[in-house]
């Protein structure tokens, strides 16, 4: 596999619009794990200077993904075709990527040292041709291959990474509730206590 080691690859396609530099390009993905069916959302580079599909392996054992460990380790190359400081990838994991309605079922490779959560590289950019707006960072995917379609058809039950994402807006929207039920109570209370010294200025 060959990897950008520093993950500057897609930095390199910079455009500047409405006076900002965009330096990356970026989609917030749902990875579901296949044994829980709970998953998280993730920001996820697109890096064409990418082999396959990379997950940072802290990012892995902190969020509980089930590693499987290669029969034989994999050798990580750099873009210079130097062997990678981290080592080779020796675990991979099995996961459900969500994305604009999309669904897929794949393997994601897990390295060591890695700064981007998940790197989707130039196998899946190729296999799903993404329609990118480098300009705004924009990215559609309208152009699947036919037997896409079939792994990617959306499920129309609530999956593990969007029921998180339900119930901390749950939490937010009680945090706001408690907020706002503080401030009336401490209104209220400061409204007796002027007029209670109104009354006793009147007396």
């Amino acid at each position: 596999m060959i990897i950008n080691a520093n993950t500057h690859a897609s930095e390199e396609k910079v455009s500047k619009t409405e006076g900002r530099t965009l330096r990356e390009v970026t989609v917030k993905i749902g990875l579901e794990r296949l044994n829980t069916q709970e998953g998280v959302t993730v920001e996820a580079l697109l890096d064409s200077g990418a082999t396959g599909l990379v997950m940072s392996s802290e990012f892995a054992k902190k969020q509980g993904f089930k590693l499987k460990k290669l029969e034989r380790p994999m050798n990580v190359r750099n873009v210079d075709g130097s062997l990678n400081k981290e080592g080779p990838i020796e675990n991979t994991v099995e996961v459900n990527i969500y994305y604009q309605g999309h669904r897929e079922r794949t393997k994601i490779d897990v390295i060591r040292g890695q700064k981007w959560t998940v790197i989707l590289g130039m196998l899946w950019l190729a296999c799903h041709n993404p329609e990118i707006d480098w300009r705004t960072g924009e990215v559609k995917m309208t152009r699947c291959p036919e037997e896409c379609g079939k792994q990617w058809r959306p499920v129309q039950r609530k999956l593990g990474w969007e029921k998180q994402k339900e119930e901390e807006a749950k939490e937010e929207a009680g945090r706001k509730r408690e907020e706002k039920d503080k401030r009336k109570k401490q209104k209220r209370e400061k409204t007796i206590e002027e007029k209670k010294v109104a009354e006793e200025w009147e007396i």
